[in-house]
């Protein structure tokens, strides 16, 4: 039913809805800036909110044990007629309210730049303590180009892919154990994008030019000639396509080789400009990660190597 005319009159009948409906317009408040604005009680503020909102001239929206409020952003019939008309006469009749609308908002701007700086150091934790770390693994592959197609060599059992699968075009799994594979392919069932390749690293075979990136984490070290896997992933690259690696550090733990099986006790920068030579591979970039403060093992590297442009691909 459309609104009554002399209803509609009756709210607006009272200055300071019109007035707060003026400020709703221009931002959305809560009951406490509504009342410091228009300098009346906040119980007088809520009150008329309320009438405001019960007859359909703002919406309300809740933020936790509070409420914002703002005009409705399409008045119909009386209501829209009615506003046109007293609009006009509200920021000439009442100029301080536009000051003090003003003032609110910068002090709520300075809040939030207040909290953020008494945070300062502090913010990563409380950040990680409200919404934990694992989001920023399925952050990152949202910034991949979508016609992307991405390779994990030496996937494991799924975990990149799966993060990978749902932001690229295509996702390629290569590892050469057949229960990693397995346990993958139940993974990513529901994924149709997902081909999982049985290979070893170092006589890679995949379709040359097939891949924008290809991933190597914490792989290398397992590997007897690590300068193979750099040399056989070169040639399924794209021109302008890259290979990351993440692996350790070059470190001293020579009970790894015992205990872990590590063929290799990390990698220098010096090392990975080695193992790219005559590869067609160019490295790129090198940084070692900060180690996190719970870690057990050697510091991390992640380092980039740009294929090379060939002559078929000019």
């Amino acid at each position: 039913m459309a609104p009554d005319i002399h209803e509609q009159l009756s709210v607006l009948g009272v200055p300071v809805r019109t007035r707060m409906l003026g400020l709703l317009e221009q931002a959305e408040l809560g009951v406490g800036e509504v009342a410091r604005i228009t300098q009346v009680p906040q119980s007088t503020a809520s009150r008329h909110l309320k009438v405001l909102h019960d007859e359909g001239w703002v919406i309300r929206r809740k933020v936790g044990t509070s409420a914002l409020f703002r005009i409705r952003p399409e008045l119909d019939g009386a209501r829209a007629e009615l506003w046109a008309v007293v609009r006009k006469a509200i920021d000439e009749r009442w100029p301080d309210d536009v000051w003090r609308l003003k003032a609110v908002l910068a002090d709520r701007d300075a809040s939030t730049t207040e909290f953020f700086g008494r945070l300062g150091r502090e913010w990563s934790r409380v950040r990680d303590l409200l919404y934990g770390t694992d989001f920023l693994l399925d952050v990152w592959p949202a910034m991949l180009p979508p016609d992307a197609v991405v390779a994990d060599l030496g996937c494991g059992p799924g975990d990149l892919l799966e993060r990978l699968a749902p932001w690229v075009r295509g996702v390629v799994g290569v590892d050469r154990e057949p229960e990693m594979l397995r346990v993958a392919g139940e993974r990513l069932a529901d994924q149709d994008n997902v081909t999982l390749v049985s290979a070893d690293l170092e006589a890679l075979d995949l379709p040359a030019g097939s891949l924008d990136l290809a991933i190597c984490m914490l792989v290398l070290h397992h590997i007897e000639h690590p300068e193979r896997v750099l040399h056989s992933a070169a040639p399924a690259l794209r021109s302008q396509g890259r290979l990351v690696v993440v692996d350790m550090v070059r470190h001293d733990r020579e009970e790894y080789r015992r205990t872990m099986g590590h063929r290799h006790l990390g990698f220098s920068r010096e090392d990975l400009e080695g193992l790219a030579e005559g590869s067609g591979l160019t490295l790129r970039q090198h940084r070692v990660l900060p180690p996190a403060p719970e870690a057990e093992g050697p510091a991390l590297f992640v380092a980039t190597f740009d294929a090379v442009r060939r002559d078929h691909d000019r």
